[in-house]
């Protein structure tokens, strides 16, 4: 199965193959003040079953540690590239079309969470896993 999504502005198209092996919603502030809401939604896929199709994308962020791909052009945020998983690419889960699930399996950095936040995550975590902790939450 193949999923495409594209920026506001249509120019950053990109797929994925596959159903994504999480869904998260982070709420720390670096996800807060780039999109502006409460928390950022992504979908964690292998790195190898995602291409951009179409556009360029522009890095943005504090330029550290993760990547954070921007549509050139109209600057949504579409993919991050975790630190230390570079087997690993996490799609902004409101790029992709609707057959993706958006709710999110588990939040992050809730340590950080606006206080009237509230999600069905089945597992929450105070910062961001570790690499060495996702295995045990991609088996759960």
């Amino acid at each position: 199965m193949e999923t495409n999504g594209v920026c506001r502005c249509g120019r950053l198209r990109i797929a994925v193959r596959g159903k994504p092996l999480v869904t998260m919603a982070c709420h720390c502030t670096g996800c807060q003040k780039m999109t502006a809401s409460a928390f950022s939604l992504s979908a964690l896929f292998p790195a190898v079953s995602f291409a951009v199709l179409a556009g360029e994308t522009a890095i943005g962020g504090l330029h550290g540690g993760p990547k954070h791909d921007f549509c050139a052009y109209c600057l949504t945020w579409a993919f991050t590239r975790p630190e230390g998983m570079d087997d690993f690419i996490n799609v902004r889960a409101p790029m992709l079309d609707a057959s993706v699930p958006l709710e999110p399996f588990m939040e992050t950095c809730t340590a950080e969470k606006l206080p009237w936040v509230r999600t069905p995550a089945a597992f929450s975590f105070e910062t961001f896993p570790e690499p060495d902790d996702f295995p045990s939450i991609l088996a759960a």
